[in-house]
């Protein structure tokens, strides 16, 4: 979707200032954070691409004024009221008021570690041969879904040339909303910077980006 958080080529935010040795928490409460959307994620009610789309849907000014985890519990307010765990209510008073939903499976504490390594792949194999091949010449599609797409606006309409096939993966652009998984083949497409940023971007970089196959059409 063409929500506050695709900001690639966007003016007017200033430079980015990485922080040397930065630690991975400024705060004991982001821990907790993370934890937690971890945890509500185990219980098996939703998936990754709505988790995605919920932060992607707080408001621009909400999400623009809200740090990393700020957006992360924001966001996971919102997939616990729309699953039935927690109303408006409880989330101000900071209890629970009435019987809710109950998790599909509950993530014990002393399984964290394996659930962890394990990780969540969304590979997936798809049925129908790739597409595109290594060389091809491609053009990205011109779209502004209202819904949740991992395809950037600023790689929108755009020339550029297929660098890898990968695997097939999950579809997010269906997935976020429960319409299934649809896996499809992803590709490493290689533009110019020229092609992205325009004729005064430097002529010696290159942008990469990995597209779902339906992403793309032949140029």
């Amino acid at each position: 979707m063409n929500g506050p958080q695709d900001l690639g080529g966007q003016m007017g935010f200033g430079p980015i200032g990485p922080e040397k040795d930065e630690p991975y928490f400024h705060a004991e409460w982001e821990k907790r954070a993370l934890g937690v959307t971890l945890c509500a994620g185990a219980m098996g009610h939703w998936n990754i691409d709505e988790s995605r789309h919920a932060r992607e849907s707080l408001h621009p000014a909400d999400y623009y004024s809200s740090s990393y985890y700020e957006i992360w519990t924001k966001a996971l307010e919102t997939l616990l009221k729309r699953h039935g765990f927690v109303t408006q209510d409880e989330l101000l008073v900071g209890k629970s008021l009435v019987g809710n939903t109950r998790p599909k499976r509950v993530l014990q504490a002393e399984d964290v570690p394996a659930v962890l390594a394990r990780g969540g792949s969304c590979n997936r194999p798809v049925n129908t041969a790739a597409r595109f091949k290594a060389g091809d010449r491609v053009r990205t599609k011109n779209f502004n879904p209202e819904g949740h797409t991992r395809l950037p606006r600023y790689a929108r309409d755009k020339i550029g040339v297929i660098d890898a096939v990968r695997e097939g993966f999950v579809f997010p652009d269906t997935n976020a909303h429960g319409r299934g998984e649809h896996p499809q083949w992803v590709y490493t497409v290689v533009f110019d910077s020229r092609e992205i940023w325009g004729e005064e971007a430097d002529p010696t970089l290159t942008v990469s980006i990995d597209a779902w196959e339906s992403y793309l059409e032949p140029a």
